[in-house]
């Protein structure tokens, strides 16, 4: 006799609750099983070896497992990585236990709570722009891209005249962009750079009209601080920068001073990595001091991962895979995969004809916890964005 028997896919405690009532357990014993079957693996970089051996054993103990550097035991290194692996019932009871203990497990402790709350988020709140307001989790957001340069990898030099860049904005929002992404300096591979006057004198008169005619939040992407505030100034909503706040000094406290949402992206100048996660975290965090130390609150930032920027084309493809390692972070993710060379590559398709890998991408990013997309084809974009929404609804719909 058979019992048709199968693995489930329970991401998060709300599932775990749902499959438990619908096999009949009582609401007590969901209260305590649900935990249970929500299993999680944390990395934790550099822990002191005593700190390190007091988690091992307290993972042990709670009936999970720690991997630590075969050196832990005997004390023959300072310093081990450490796996943790368990349930988030166990992960917390050892949490739990950790903020009495020495050698900074007080400060694990609180990190190793910290993640297991944020991977279980899905609904961020709202984000705050000026006079809008954009719920983030509720369903994928769409940012339409808007380059007003003579240079730009895909669009360059379509959207130059203010006339045709404003009627473009209106076919996007009307194809459904919930925010428009205006670029007035090329970023691909190989850009010329441009001066702020410049800068400016291709922005202003297109984000002057499309704050005053636009009913949707406007973004600048722009990494210097004296356009930003120029552009604050003019009424913007966002400001998107492709060096996550660590190349101009001054971007933080001007978006401070105005509590603008600011887009920090990963950048690196060369695609050589030790742990191209692990370092991809590091940069966000430090993104994240440097905005508090300004006055800007962490709620005012979304992470972007910086697909095409600083990053070969597997390691592109690798990050895209494993986004949903960035949700520990506990901000909204925003994914700029639209059009770029590494789908090119894998298809070895020029710009004109990387549609339908973009869909792809764009698909597998919000399942993997993107929620805001960037995006040059807005019709075909927010279709897919709705599709797979729909498909992860039932995911969705559990979580509070």
């Amino acid at each position: 006799m058979r019992y048709n028997g199968r693995v489930l896919k329970i991401p998060n405690l709300e599932a775990a609750r749902t499959e438990l009532l619908s096999i009949g357990v009582d609401d007590p014993g969901v209260a305590i099983m649900a935990p249970k079957a929500v299993h999680r693996v944390i990395k934790l970089e550099g822990v002191p070896v005593r700190a390190a051996n007091i988690l091992k054993q307290e993972m042990l103990a709670v009936g999970g497992e720690a991997g630590v550097a075969r050196g832990v035991s005997e004390f023959s290194v300072e310093t081990s990585d450490v796996l943790l692996m368990g349930t988030e019932s166990q992960l917390k009871r050892v949490a739990e236990k950790l903020r009495r203990q020495p050698f900074g497990l007080k400060a694990v402790a609180a990190e190793i709570a910290e993640l297991v709350q944020n991977l279980g988020r899905k609904k961020m709140g709202v984000l705050s722009c000026r006079e809008y307001s954009l719920p983030v989790g509720e369903r994928t957001l769409i940012m339409g891209i808007l380059n007003v340069t003579p240079d730009s990898f895909s669009d360059g030099g379509r959207y130059v005249d203010p006339e045709k860049a404003v009627e473009r904005a209106r076919e996007m929002v009307a194809q459904g962009a919930d925010i428009i992404d205006v670029g007035a300096e090329s970023t691909r591979p190989g850009h010329t750079p441009v001066g702020a006057e410049e800068e400016l004198r291709r922005l202003t008169p297109v984000v002057r009209r499309l704050v005053r005619e636009l009913d949707v939040p406007i973004s600048v992407d722009t990494m210097k601080a004296r356009v930003a505030k120029a552009m604050l100034e003019e009424g913007v909503h966002i400001i998107n920068d492709v060096w996550g706040l660590q190349r101009d000094p001054d971007m933080a406290r001007v978006a401070a001073e105005y509590n603008t949402p600011v887009v920090v992206m990963h950048n690196k100048e060369k695609a050589v990595y030790k742990s191209l996660m692990g370092e991809i975290l590091s940069f966000f965090r430090k993104s994240f001091e440097i905005a508090v130390r300004a006055g800007l609150r962490e709620e005012n930032l979304v992470i972007d991962p910086g697909f095409g920027f600083g990053k070969t084309a597997e390691q592109n493809l690798v990050v895209l895979g494993r986004l949903g390692e960035l949700k520990v972070l506990g901000r909204p993710i925003l994914l700029g995969t639209s059009r770029k060379s590494t789908i090119g590559k894998v298809l070895d398709l020029p710009v004109e004809e990387r549609v339908e890998g973009t869909a792809a991408t764009v698909a597998v990013g919000i399942v993997n916890g993107a929620n805001i997309v960037r995006v040059h084809d807005v019709k075909e974009m927010t279709r897919v964005a709705r599709m797979t929404d729909a498909i992860l609804r039932w995911e969705q719909a559990t979580e509070g």
